[in-house]
């Protein structure tokens, strides 16, 4: 039996809808991969002001927004800037007292500063930083525990990232963490415990002994999975 015209234009514009609605959804599923990397730097400025400290340091971090699978890569290391504001104060950076905090693991994980010819051995403690007054410092930081040698150049580069969220989905613990953050539901959540010893340039500081005492500054970090709509290239809040 011949099929009526009718018929014919209603089997085309299924097909035809069907066609959009598969393109729509490919199209979506390319870009519902983004996350955003946030620190959390009005918590850090509270802090430092509780500690009379809001006028002698500036502390920042660098973030940004990622695809899931870029982020590993651009999670590796951070970078950390930090002014000394004052007049005639000595800031100390205690690398070695510093810590990073996993909240869903409950890790901690000691800070390694890193540099581009990192050879030595990591056991030797690291000697802390001096920033003089009005001066900042910029470096990189990154965890012992995911660093690997390379054994054609003897360095430690980062191995793996600080966190590796597309792990997550087949890790029994956090299985359903991972589902809440793929559906924007749970953030994922680290910070990086910052030790400093503040004292006059005249003092100075001695090693092994605990004087000026430490200032220890959380900073927090969240990582959100953005709405797919974030993509769309009208988005104003992007």
């Amino acid at each position: 039996m011949a099929v009526q015209s009718g018929d014919q234009n209603l089997l085309v514009l299924m097909v035809y809808i069907l066609g959009i609605y598969y393109t729509f959804n490919r199209m979506i599923e390319s870009i519902d991969d983004m996350v955003v990397l946030n620190f959390q730097k009005s918590a850090v400025e509270e802090q430092l002001k509780e500690q009379n400290l809001d006028d002698k340091i500036g502390i920042s971090f660098g973030s940004g927004t990622y695809s899931l699978e870029k982020l590993k890569d651009n999670l590796k290391e951070l970078s950390i800037s930090i002014d000394n504001k004052s007049e005639g104060l000595a800031v100390y950076v205690d690398w070695d007292n510093s810590s990073w905090v996993i909240e869903h693991s409950k890790k901690s994980r000691r800070v390694i500063r890193k540099s581009p010819d990192l050879s030595r051995d990591l056991a030797i403690p690291q000697v802390p930083t001096i920033i003089a007054p009005k001066k900042t410092i910029s470096e990189s930081v990154t965890a012992e525990d995911i660093l690997k040698r390379d054994k054609e150049t003897g360095t430690y580069q980062p191995g793996e990232p600080l966190i590796d969220i597309v792990a997550m989905k087949d890790q029994k613990p956090f299985k359903g963490l991972y589902k809440d953050f793929m559906d924007g539901k749970k953030k994922v959540e680290f910070s990086f415990q910052l030790v400093l010893r503040i004292s006059e340039l005249r003092v100075g500081l001695a090693p092994g002994v605990n004087v000026p005492p430490i200032s220890i500054i959380n900073c927090p970090f969240t990582i959100e999975k953005l709405p797919w709509t974030y993509a769309l290239p009208w988005n104003k809040t992007r």
